[in-house]
């Protein structure tokens, strides 16, 4: 089968053979026709699978075919794709545009973290396909900047992560300003039962697609363990780097505060290392994944928050550097390798204490993973000396007495910020995030002021924190 069979439009075909595919993979063969026929469509499809093209080639063949609807002079949304993640929001921002190239249609792309203004100039001038995390959308509609009024397609990308990461009162918002007419697309690693009751509400009699057994890693990804102490994971991750010569690998950690700390400890072995989470702001983080890509980065350490939104060509190894505390997220985590038919390899970094972990992976897919002791970080029968995971993190609410005589003289955690406006324009920007949010990431300001202000301080800070909920994400 090619994608010429597929029934779409000559400027399509033209962009998708420039990026060299002429093979639609399973999910793309399946959900193209669906949705050029106008079905619903709910899809179970796992990262990698090429899902993102499946629903967006078939919108862009669908609204080149129709009227644009006239607006004045702003074009009204014909095609909303909602993500979880700004990065994964960005990621289907470009696929759009990559494949919509040849064609005389507008999108955009609006998220938080970055300032609200350039995408309100963007959607002033109209667009014709919309990508959008829930909290900035809503924060839009509020402004009265977006119409959805002539709103053709809906598509939920990463619906259960949506609904892990908190947003299923925010959908219910978008939902509510919809017109009722429409094509609704649900693409979803697994189809549980929340995923199922929100479908009863959104899809009408849906074509439903499965292409990868649920919960099941990419064939084309070696997985295994190396055993070790948890006090030498860090050495041994250094070590695996500099031995095998990895040029490019991505690391998975528990934390921010973990994420922080061995990008440190691998810029101090000389490694180049970059981190990306929820307390970065957005510009931090789209150079860190640019620096990633280019190569002036070889080991890019992130938090879950990343696992479905970092579309990576070619990306050779992954490492759990920490396993995941929810087993799903480990198959997204090596999702990141082994993408469009390519090889990679997955490596976990396993101490005593991540045995229950482990053993609920292996449990999750089925299978067993090989254990290999690495020569010299081989685990020793107590699980080495303990670690102090918050070595070197600011108290979350202070010290209140003592180290140093003052009652806030470590002020960290919620009042780290120093006060109501410590957070300046961060309201629509890197605050909100639930999951991982930006709650008093900002300077010590207060550091030195008498206790009363300090108290003050601490009391504004979790205003300061607040705006839309998820709306940084």
């Amino acid at each position: 089968m090619s994608f010429a069979s597929l029934g779409l439009s000559a400027p399509l075909l033209k962009a998708v053979a420039e990026q060299g595919y002429d093979t639609p993979s399973p999910i793309q063969s399946q959900a193209i026709p669906a949705v050029l026929e106008g079905r619903d469509v709910m899809a179970a499809a796992q990262t990698g699978t090429g899902k993102t093209a499946g629903f967006t080639l078939p919108i862009l063949h669908r609204l080149s075919q129709g009227e644009r609807p006239q607006g004045g002079s702003q074009i009204p949304v014909r095609a909303l794709i909602l993500t979880p993640t700004r990065e994964l929001a960005a990621q289907v921002g470009e696929s759009v545009a990559t494949y919509g190239k040849h064609l005389p249609l507008k999108s955009a792309v609006v998220f938080g973290g970055v300032k609200i203004n350039p995408q309100i100039a963007t959607l002033r001038q109209g667009v014709d396909i919309l990508v959008a995390t829930p909290g900035r959308l809503l924060d839009l509609h509020q402004q009265k900047v977006v119409r959805f009024d002539k709103l053709e397609v809906l598509v939920l990308d990463e619906a259960d992560r949506m609904l892990d990461m908190g947003f299923i009162h925010d959908i219910r918002k978008i939902l509510a300003v919809l017109p009722k007419q429409r094509q609704n697309l649900l693409f979803s690693a697994t189809f549980s039962n929340d995923i199922r009751n929100l479908a009863k509400g959104l899809v009408n009699d849906p074509v439903e697609l499965s292409v990868t057994p649920r919960n099941a890693a990419a064939a084309t990804v070696k997985q295994w363990v190396h055993p070790v102490d948890k006090s030498r994971k860090p050495a041994l991750l250094s070590h695996l780097i500099q031995t095998h010569q990895w040029q490019q690998v991505l690391v998975f950690t528990r934390t921010k505060h973990g994420a922080n700390r061995l990008t440190k400890y691998l810029e101090g072995q000389g490694i180049e290392a970059a981190a990306i989470h929820g307390n970065k702001s957005q510009n931090a983080r789209t150079k860190a994944l640019a620096d990633f890509k280019s190569g002036n980065v070889r080991a890019l350490i992130a938090t879950d928050i990343a696992a479905r939104g970092l579309d990576i060509d070619q990306l050779p190894q992954v490492v759990n550097f920490e396993l995941p505390n929810v087993a799903e997220d480990y198959v997204h985590r090596i999702g990141r390798t082994g993408r469009a038919g390519a090889s990679g390899q997955a490596v976990s970094l396993v101490s005593l204490d991540e045995k229950k972990e482990l053993a609920g992976i292996e449990r999750l897919i089925s299978q067993r993973l090989n254990s290999e002791a690495v020569e010299g970080f081989e685990p020793t029968p107590g699980g080495g000396p303990k670690v102090d995971d918050n070595e070197g993190r600011q108290p979350r609410g202070g010290q209140r007495r003592g180290n140093g005589g003052g009652r806030g003289n470590n002020a960290g955690g919620r009042g780290n910020g120093g006060g109501r406006g410590s957070s300046s324009g961060q309201r629509s920007g890197a605050s909100g995030n639930r999951g991982e949010g930006n709650r008093g990431d900002s300077g010590n300001r207060n550091g030195d002021a008498p206790a009363r202000r300090r108290r003050r301080s601490q009391g504004g800070q979790r205003r300061s924190g607040g705006g839309t909920p998820n709306g940084n994400v």
